[in-house]
C-alpha cells in the first residue's frame, strides 16, 4: 500500500514538471519585503578576528525626544553598506523595531547595530546603539551607555538644547565617555544654527567649531559625523589572552532559543560551544550560537574584546538573565564588573485580566516583556473587584502606557490598570519605617492619633527642570504653584534674549512626584503652546499631609478604586471622581448611594437612582388610597433589597473609570 503511494506521487510530480518549462526554474524567485528594512546583498562570512581593538568604535546616539537619533541611524546604516539605500522615505526609523515604536514615533528600546566602514585604507567596526529621548526611559539610556567609549549629542537647530539634553549631557560626562556635538535639522526654514551652537557652548562648554552641522533627513554633513567617529572616540581596551570576561547589557525572549544576551566582550573570546558561568546566580550555560547585530543577527564564530553581539546559551528562565551581571569561562573566574544602579521605580499600578480565568496567561506574558524592560518591578495581588493581578512598578506614566499597549500588542492581552500611584514613606511610631505603593495597605486617619501606629508620611519629591520661552514664563511659574511646587528658581538660557520675549529660560523647582504622573505633562505642553520642555530626577522624600480616600457604593467600599491624595486636594478630587462613578455603573432596582470618604467623614456623595416599574399601570378607578397603597409596597420592597442587595462594579465599568 505504501509502495503504490509512492508511486502515484511521483507520477504527479512528473506531470508538474513537464508542463512547465525548466526555463522558468531558473529565473531568480520573487519574493515579498516583510518590513522596511532592505538589506544589501549576501555578504560572506564575517571574519571577527580581522578587527581588534584598534578598529572598534562603540557609541551610542543621545538626544532629546524627537531630535532626529532614529533618522541618523538610518543614514548611517545607509552610508556604510549595512542597508541598502532605497528612494527617499523608505527607510524610516529602521532600528525602531517594536509596533508600539512605529505607532507613536518615538524611541522606547535601545537597539543594537553593528556597522562596517573603510577609513585611510583601514576597515573598522562601529557598534552603534540608539537610545530613547524621553524622561522615562533614562535607564535604558544609563544601561547603554556603559557599552560604549562615546556619544554623539543631537541637537535639534529648530528647537535648540532642551531639558532632556542636558540630563543625558552628564550622564554621559559621568562615565567618561567622548561627546561628539551634532546639530540636526539645519534644513528646515526655523533652524538657527549658529543661535544654538551658541546655547551649547554655554550650557555644556562645548566649542562652537567641534559642533558638526547635519541633516539627518536629507544626508547632508552625515559624512563628517563617521568621520568624527573614528577620530575623536577612542577605541576599548581588551586583550584577548586574557580570561573571558562578558558584560550584559540587555537581553530578550525567543520562544525557540530561550534567553538572547547583549553582551560587550571587556576580556578574552568568547566562542561557540564554549563553557561560562554568571558571577551574580552561578549557573553554568553553554554557547549554542552567537553573532553580531547588521542590524539583524547575523551569526558569527567568535566574538573577541571591545565587541558586542548576541550570545545564545539555553538559557531558559527570564529570572536568570540579570542586566549588568559579568559571565567568564567555567572555571577561570574573574572578577564582576561594577554593573548598574538597580532602577528606581517612581509609579504603580495595579494590572489585572479582564477575564480572571486568564491571570497565569497574563503573569507569564508580563515575565517575558519585562525581560526586555528590566526596569519594571513585579510583585503579586489580589483585589476583592478585580481578582487577582500584579502589581507592576514604572520609571513613569509615559512607560507605563507603552508597557500596556505591549501586552496588547505583542501578548494578546487583555487587561484593566488601575490608577497609578507613588511609593509613600510611613513612619511608625517604634521606629520602623515601610513603604507603601498600593492605597489599600495606606493607614486609616485613626492610625495617626494619638496611640495609633503611624507617625507621619513622607511623599517622593522630584527636583524638576522646565525649559520654556520667555513669553511663556508666567504661566509655568502659575502650573508649578498649582501643583504644590516650592524652592523655585530660574535664569536665563540662551546668551542674549532679545526684548521679543524668544529668548528661553531655564526653570527648577521641587515638585511632588504624585502631581506630576497625572495631567502636568498635558498641562505643561497646553500652556506653553507645546515650546516647553521638561525633566525631573529623584530628590528623596519630605512629610506631607496625605490621605487615603476609598469609594463606598451602596455603604460597601471597593478596593481597586482607593486614592491616597494630600489633604488640600481632597473635595475636589472626590467630586471629579464620584462623578465618573455615576456614569458608569449601571442603574439597579434599588437606589446606590455613590460616596467618596476619607475615614470615617464622606466628603462628596452622589445617589443613583433606581429603575421603576410602574406598578399602578393596570389599577383603573377607585380611590387615590388604592394606588398609594401599591407605591408603599413598593418603596418598601426597594428599602429591603437595598438592605441586602449586593452592588458589583462590572469589569467594563472598571475599563471605563481607569482609562479616562
Amino acid at each position: 500500500m505504501l509502495q503504490s503511494w509512492r508511486q502515484a506521487c511521483l507520477r504527479v510530480f512528473d506531470r508538474h514538471q513537464k508542463r512547465y518549462p525548466r526555463s522558468c526554474y531558473a529565473q531568480p524567485r520573487r519574493t515579498l519585503a516583510c518590513s522596511a528594512i532592505c538589506f544589501a546583498a549576501q555578504r560572506t562570512a564575517i571574519k571577527m578576528e580581522d578587527y581588534p581593538c584598534e578598529a572598534i568604535r562603540n557609541f551610542s546616539i543621545i538626544a532629546h525626544i524627537d531630535h532626529g537619533k532614529s533618522t541618523l541611524a538610518d543614514r548611517l546604516l545607509e552610508l556604510t553598506g549595512t542597508i541598502t539605500k532605497q528612494e527617499k522615505g523608505l527607510n524610516q526609523q529602521v532600528l525602531d523595531k517594536l509596533k508600539v515604536e512605529r505607532e507613536r514615533g518615538i524611541t522606547v528600546k535601545a537597539q543594537t547595530a553593528s556597522m562596517f566602514h573603510d577609513s585611510s585604507g583601514m576597515r573598522y567596526l562601529l557598534n552603534l546603539i540608539d537610545t530613547p529621548g524621553h524622561v522615562d526611559f533614562s535607564w535604558e539610556v544609563a544601561r547603554s551607555l556603559a557599552a560604549c567609549q562615546g556619544a554623539l549629542l543631537l541637537v535639534d537647530a529648530s528647537q535648540g538644547v532642551q531639558a532632556q539634553s542636558i540630563s543625558v549631557f552628564h550622564v554621559a560626562k559621568e562615565k567618561g565617555l567622548t561627546i561628539i556635538p551634532v546639530l540636526n535639522k539645519i534644513d528646515l526654514p526655523a533652524a538657527q544654527p549658529e543661535v544654538v551652537a551658541q546655547q551649547m557652548q554655554s550650557t555644556f562648554g562645548i566649542n562652537p567649531a567641534d559642533v558638526i552641522q547635519i541633516s539627518a533627513k536629507t544626508g547632508k554633513g552625515v559624512e563628517q559625523v563617521l568621520d568624527a567617529i573614528i577620530q575623536r572616540i577612542p577605541p576599548p581596551v581588551g586583550n584577548p589572552l586574557d580570561p573571558l570576561k562578558a558584560f550584559l547589557f540587555d537581553s530578550s525572549y525567543d520562544r525557540y532559543r530561550g534567553v538572547i544576551s547583549l553582551m560587550s566582550i571587556q576580556s578574552g573570546v568568547l566562542r561557540k560551544g564554549d563553557k561560562i558561568a554568571s558571577c551574580f546566580t552561578r549557573k553554568k550555560y553553554e554557547v549554542t550560537e552567537l553573532g553580531i547585530m547588521h542590524p539583524e543577527e547575523v551569526p558569527t564564530e567568535c566574538l573577541r574584546p571591545g565587541q558586542v553581539g548576541f550570545v545564545a546559551c539555553s538559557m531558559k528562565e527570564s529570572s536568570e538573565a540579570h542586566i549588568g551581571d559579568t559571565f567568564h569561562r567555567v572555571g577561570q573566574p574573574v572578577e564582576p564588573m561594577p554593573g548598574f544602579k538597580p532602577a528606581k521605580a517612581m509609579v504603580y499600578a495595579g494590572v489585572y485580566p479582564v477575564d480572571s480565568n486568564d491571570f497565569l496567561k497574563l503573569e507569564e506574558s508580563i515575565k517575558r516583556l519585562s525581560l526586555t524592560d528590566r526596569s519594571v518591578e513585579v510583585t503579586r495581588e489580589t483585589s476583592s473587584a478585580l481578582g487577582q493581578g500584579c502589581r507592576l512598578g514604572f520609571l513613569g506614566t509615559l512607560h507605563m502606557d507603552v508597557f500596556r499597549q505591549r501586552l496588547e500588542d505583542e501578548y494578546n492581552a487583555d487587561v484593566i490598570i488601575t490608577a497609578p500611584t507613588v511609593p509613600y514613606k510611613v513612619l511608625h511610631r517604634d521606629g520602623k519605617t515601610s513603604i507603601v505603593s498600593n492605597p489599600t495597605d495606606f493607614p486609616e486617619p485613626a492610625d495617626f492619633a494619638s496611640g495609633g501606629r503611624a507617625k507621619a508620611v513622607q511623599e517622593p519629591i522630584v527636583k524638576a527642570s522646565i525649559i520654556v520661552p520667555e513669553k511663556y514664563f508666567s504661566a509655568m511659574m502659575e502650573l508649578v504653584f498649582e501643583h504644590r511646587g516650592t524652592d523655585l528658581d530660574w535664569q536665563p538660557l540662551d546668551v542674549a534674549g532679545d526684548a521679543s520675549g524668544d529668548g528661553r529660560v531655564l526653570m527648577t523647582a521641587t515638585l511632588p512626584l504624585a502631581e506630576i504622573v497625572t495631567d502636568f505633562f498635558d498641562k505643561l505642553k497646553s500652556r506653553s503652546s507645546g515650546f516647553a520642555s521638561f525633566d525631573y530626577e529623584d530628590a528623596g522624600y519630605q512629610t506631607s499631609d496625605m490621605r487615603k480616600m476609598t469609594f463606598l457604593l451602596n455603604g460597601k467600599p471597593v478596593d481597586a478604586l482607593a486614592l491616597i491624595v494630600h489633604a488640600d486636594k481632597a473635595e475636589p478630587i472626590a467630586r471629579s471622581w464620584v462623578e465618573k462613578l455615576f456614569k458608569v455603573i449601571p442603574r439597579q432596582l434599588f437606589e446606590i448611594p455613590i460616596q467618596a470618604a476619607i475615614g470615617g467623614k464622606i466628603i462628596a456623595r452622589k445617589t443613583l437612582s433606581a429603575m421603576r416599574a410602574d406598578v399602578t399601570a393596570g389599577l383603573y378607578g377607585g380611590h387615590y388610597e388604592r394606588k398609594l397603597k401599591h407605591l408603599q409596597n413598593q418603596k418598601e420592597s426597594k428599602r429591603k433589597m437595598k438592605r441586602v442587595g449586593q452592588v458589583d462594579l462590572p469589569q467594563e465599568a472598571f475599563f471605563d473609570l481607569l482609562s479616562k
